[in-house]
């Protein structure tokens, strides 16, 4: 029996919105080069996540992870202005809706509509924005986001916003790299919390972080980030990081990146699957059975090979099983705290 996989984070959006194609929702339907499609989600047991939307910097060049030998500090691009970022936007929730028209995917609300979906064997979507740069100070555009389907939102994605600060891609650091939110980011957060919008800590630095704990009453979460102690690249969560989670009923899904995932943080795709139980044992022992979840990154991330596509997420399963976790684990870990924690967030 296929294991469902519920999955905290994907830039697939971000894949399908740069393809130089009339028909990217046909793509995606038939197959692409990317780590997530139908053929590969059906085949792998992929059952629903969270799709990023997030504003690629404009200009020549690009952001790149690969080929990095430690110790490096990748320069992060400069802030983007609001208007360039809501067409960004847009154009990616405009995808996001043409895909669900399809029936490829269903935008899901409340956990109810995703079980249903996976009942029907339709991926579950759940609207993501990684960095606010679309929504400006006075927040309109986050309340014109929420009608569109937005559940879930990150302030920032490591780049700089009028809401806060992220982390660099730097190893090794931690995320204790300067101030938190700014009087916009706390605003926000207030708010997201009266939309019952989940607040994702990926990508926010040390400050941030404690911030969003002081301020907001809702579980915390972050969707795709690993344990620092293990590999201490900045984009990891500290111990006392995954403490305040763990106080608040919140989970951490692991993230594939191999230079998240690797305690000498290189981008190697050759990254053993003992280093993916490595995080899943220490994220366990500090937040619990029910603190633990997938946030794969795909479509944005470099994963070990024998983990870079959707349909090989059966090999996590079998390493996971052969590591010795019962299957009431491995369930919540795929599913069930997902669940727990959307259920907790959204009412």
């Amino acid at each position: 029996m296929t294991t469902h996989i519920f999955d905290g984070h994907n830039d697939t959006l971000t894949l399908l919105a740069g393809l130089k194609v009339s028909d990217p929702v046909g793509q995606f339907v038939k197959g692409t080069q990317g780590h997530i499609d139908v053929p590969k989600a059906q085949e792998g047991g992929f059952a629903g996540g969270f799709f990023a939307i997030w504003v690629r910097s404009p200009g020549p060049g690009g952001f790149s992870l690969n080929d990095l030998t430690p110790p490096y500090d990748v320069p992060l691009p400069k802030m983007v202005e609001q208007a360039e970022a809501w067409e960004i936007v847009e154009r990616s929730a405009n995808i996001l809706h043409a895909l669900d028209r399809a029936g490829a995917v269903r935008i899901c609300r409340t956990v109810d509509e995703i079980e249903a979906a996976r009942a029907e064997g339709v991926i579950a979507a759940i609207m993501h924005i990684e960095g606010a740069e679309a929504i400006g100070p006075e927040l309109v555009e986050l309340d014109r986001l929420h009608e569109m389907g937005l559940r879930s939102l990150g302030p920032v994605w490591s780049r700089e916003t009028i809401f806060g600060h992220g982390v660099p891609f730097r190893y090794p650091s931690d995320g204790d790299i300067g101030v938190g939110l700014t009087e916009a980011g706390k605003a926000l957060v207030a708010r997201c919390n009266e939309l019952k919008i989940l607040i994702d800590l990926s990508h926010l630095n040390a400050a941030g972080i404690a911030d969003v704990a002081a301020i907001s009453d809702a579980p915390l979460v972050a969707t795709h980030s690993n344990a620092w102690a293990v590999s201490p690249h900045a984009r990891n969560l500290t111990d006392p990081q995954l403490q305040l989670i763990a106080d608040s009923g919140g989970v951490v899904g692991l993230n594939f990146e191999c230079s998240f995932m690797r305690p000498d943080g290189v981008p190697n795709v050759d990254t053993p699957r003992a280093d993916a139980m490595a995080q899943l044992d220490y994220l366990l022992d500090k937040l619990g059975e029910d603190g633990v979840t997938l946030g794969s990154d795909y479509d944005g991330c470099k994963p070990p090979q024998w983990l870079n596509r959707a349909d090989k997420l059966p090999n996590l399963v079998r390493a996971m099983e052969q590591h010795g976790y019962a299957p009431e684990r491995i369930e919540k870990i795929c599913w069930g705290n997902w669940m727990r924690v959307l259920r907790d967030t959204w009412g």
